[in-house]
């Protein structure tokens, strides 16, 4: 089942919802169709399916980051620089995302796993926040979900417009220098947002 969630994730993350085939993906599977709908009962279940896989993936990872052994600051860095990182290395989970934005997320809506599946990523990042906090290093009143969202949209930008924010602006994005500015800039924003 992995291998099917690994190449529909392609296909959806290059064709969206409307345009992905199950025959494509049965091709590149050497499977029927039938198969694929025994085991996820629909296109749209199978759409779930990857969805669910790719925000498991990137959470998976956050737990690892060990974010309560660093300083608060350090931690946010960590926090902001790993997800930059990772979207960029994972423009599929952004492609995903945006097509699930466009349908207003009305296929996640039906996902039993999504809500436990990102519940750790706010208590991670609100347990970082409250220990600055604590710590007198961060400002209170803040609300770690919207933590959450400034980071996230920093790093969904840096891969959903970079082609065309980099051909209006004349910008080489890609180089090395530009990824690492980009990257201390983000993280450096965002403690400065939060220090006390």
């Amino acid at each position: 089942m992995a291998d099917i969630i690994e190449v529909a994730t392609r296909e959806f993350a290059e064709n969206g919802l409307a345009g992905a085939r199950v025959d494509a993906i049965a091709e590149a599977m050497r499977t029927s169709k039938r198969m694929i709908y025994y085991y996820f009962g629909s296109k749209e279940g199978l759409y779930i399916a990857v969805l669910e896989e790719a925000y498991r993936r990137i959470r998976a990872i956050e737990a690892d980051l060990h974010l309560d052994d660093l300083p608060p600051e350090q931690a946010l860095r960590r926090l902001a620089v790993f997800t930059m990182d990772y979207q960029a290395a994972n423009p599929d989970f952004v492609r995903l995302v945006m097509t699930e934005n466009i349908h207003r997320g009305e296929y996640l809506k039906r996902s039993t796993a999504i809500h436990r599946l990102n519940v750790p990523a706010i208590e991670g990042l609100a347990r970082v926040y409250e220990r600055g906090v604590k710590a007198g290093v961060f400002r209170a009143g803040l609300d770690p979900v919207d933590l959450h969202w400034a980071i996230s949209a920093f790093a969904i930008f840096n891969v959903s417009n970079k082609h065309t924010f980099a051909l209006v602006f004349d910008r080489d994005l890609d180089a090395p220098k530009a990824v690492a500015a980009r990257r201390e800039n983000v993280a450096e924003m965002l403690v400065r947002f939060v220090r006390k």
